[in-house]
């Protein structure tokens, strides 16, 4: 079931949202060649703590950590370790959020440890603009479909892929809600967009094939051709007059 949030609603959302917005901001400003993806969590932890709002992914369905840290061949759900140090050319996805009175933010992106290749670069440039092609989509009147079009074609008439298991989701009293966000779709299918529809979009997307691995720890997703991936969020919330982002500092 989609729940259409009220005003009060999206207020409170806002507030959680920003925090998670800034939480993401200080953990991708830690990463540097060297430091451990355990670490880059602990900053995350701290900072939505000291704000009074709780990390959401902490816990849920067992998940282990505040934050997923994903490095190069790894889409999402990276678990945090001592043992992950990053490395001058790695590209690392960091998703998080937090909640507050009940309400819930959620955001990733993709950061270069120092200089990465061109290949890198434009990965995560294009996985970036698609997640804003995605959200210019996300109108009242619009469907779903029109949503993942936007993203799946920008993406691959760049020669990149789309990965199909996982998708965005409705964000509100949970951190996953009604309705699935598909990264790819048909124009004018889907779920009508109406207002008060609060929605994550996040494009995974990799430089090779879209096929993927989950590990044995049950978390961590990789390609399965060992291409690099990258992963970028907003939540937003659509209204009569456009798409608003709620985890844009």
């Amino acid at each position: 079931m989609i729940v259409l949030k009220s005003a009060r609603e999206i207020d409170i959302m806002r507030k959680a949202c920003q925090i998670s917005a800034e939480a993401l901001k200080i953990a991708g400003e830690a990463v540097k060649e060297g430091v451990s993806t355990w670490e880059i969590d602990r900053i995350a932890y701290e900072y939505i703590k000291k704000q009074g709002a709780e990390p959401n992914f902490l816990n849920y369905n067992g998940y282990p950590a505040t934050a997923c840290i994903s490095i190069n061949d790894e889409i999402i759900h990276g678990i945090p370790s001592k043992n992950r140090i990053l490395h001058r050319g790695d590209i690392v996805s960091i998703d998080l959020g937090a909640k507050i009175d009940g309400y819930n933010g959620d955001n990733a992106a993709t950061f270069a440890v120092g200089e990465i290749s061109d290949e890198a670069k434009r990965l995560c440039e294009t996985t970036e603009e698609s997640l804003y092609k995605g959200i210019e989509m996300a109108v009242a009147g619009g469907r779903l479909g029109d949503i993942g079009y936007a993203v799946q074609s920008y993406c691959e008439d760049r020669g990149f892929s789309v990965v199909r298991e996982y998708t965005g989701h409705g964000v509100g009293t949970h951190l996953h809600e009604d309705p699935s966000v598909p990264n790819y779709g048909t124009p004018g299918r889907g779920v009508r967009l109406l207002p008060g529809m609060t929605i994550a979009i996040e494009p995974m997307i990799t430089l090779g094939k879209a096929a993927i691995n989950v590990m044995p720890d049950g978390w961590t997703v990789k390609t399965k051709d060992g291409s690099l991936a990258a992963h970028y969020e907003h939540t937003i919330v659509v209204t009569s007059n456009g798409p608003v982002i709620l985890t844009k500092i």
